[in-house]
């Protein structure tokens, strides 16, 4: 990564990288598959019918392949760059996306807190009005800045205070090939607008290593994995496949989830579903 990107993604919250990982697609799309079709086609074992948003958490964690992804020399200069050499991965989702999904941040990191990213891969080409990611550049610094605030409160009352729909918020859109490659801050406002009923999309979560005062707060974090019905963060083949470089991205997550399963068996009891996001 050069310093202008480094620059970049500090200032507007986003980068894109176009055709990154163009020579592993083919792969890529036929192991995404492959795990749908291990777990039903569709959301929590049931065939995706097009209705709702489905949903697999942890996702790269089912396929030996995916897997790879995390050690990949590209994905690993991305994100010891932006988040240190000892960054943790803190797990992925597999998506077919149905229709709209409004404005949201995916975090609220404060100032100071450990610096979160998702890197998305995005299986289908996609356009502005077809369901390409949009972004609002600048809209990660919550609590630093006035503007992100405003945004932070007001983003989902669009028609009512600024008299526009959703799609018309000022944004950068991201129109995208299989291979492209897009990351944001998880602060970043983002959304999509339009598409079909089956669009492919995976991700991989991102931050920096906790410092030793603030691991309860990793584990409260971790802990919102539970609606997801999940009882450890990794999945065995991420886990089981792990080379020492690997598990230096791994083992503090791995150290700090064993509560995860109690707080799904809570969360089996009160909800219908595992989570769709």
């Amino acid at each position: 990564m050069t310093e202008q990107q480094i620059n970049f993604f500090s200032t507007f919250g986003y980068l894109s990288f176009p055709g990154l990982m163009a020579d592993r697609i083919e792969r890529i799309e036929r192991a995404f598959e492959q795990v749908w079709q291990e777990h039903g086609g569709g959301h929590n074992g049931k065939s995706h019918e097009g209705k709702a948003r489905s949903c697999i958490v942890p996702f790269i964690d089912q396929s030996e392949y995916l897997c790879s992804l995390l050690d990949d020399p590209r994905i690993l200069d991305i994100a010891t760059t932006l988040l240190g050499d000892d960054f943790n991965y803190m797990g992925s989702d597999g998506n077919y996306y149905v229709g709209d999904t409004g404005w949201h941040s995916d975090g609220g990191h404060k100032v100071g807190d450990p610096r979160h990213i998702k890197i998305a891969f995005y299986l289908d080409h996609l356009t502005r009005d077809t369901g390409a990611l949009r972004v609002i550049p600048g809209s990660h610094l919550l609590f630093d800045d006035s503007y992100a605030d405003v945004l932070q409160k007001d983003i989902r009352h669009s028609q009512d205070l600024w008299g526009i729909h959703g799609r018309d918020v000022p944004a950068v859109a991201f129109e995208t090939t299989p291979g492209d490659l897009v990351l944001f801050n998880h602060n970043t406002k983002h959304a999509t607008f339009g598409g079909g009923v089956r669009r492919r999309m995976f991700t991989m979560n991102l931050c920096q290593r906790y410092p030793q005062d603030r691991l309860e707060d990793l584990r409260k974090y971790i802990g919102g994995s539970a609606r997801f019905w999940i009882d450890r963060k990794y999945g065995e083949k991420m886990v089981r496949t792990a080379d020492a470089e690997r598990w230096k991205h791994l083992e503090q997550v791995r150290a700090n989830d064993g509560h995860l399963a109690e707080l799904s068996r809570q969360a089996r009891e009160k909800m219908s579903e595992p989570s769709r996001g």
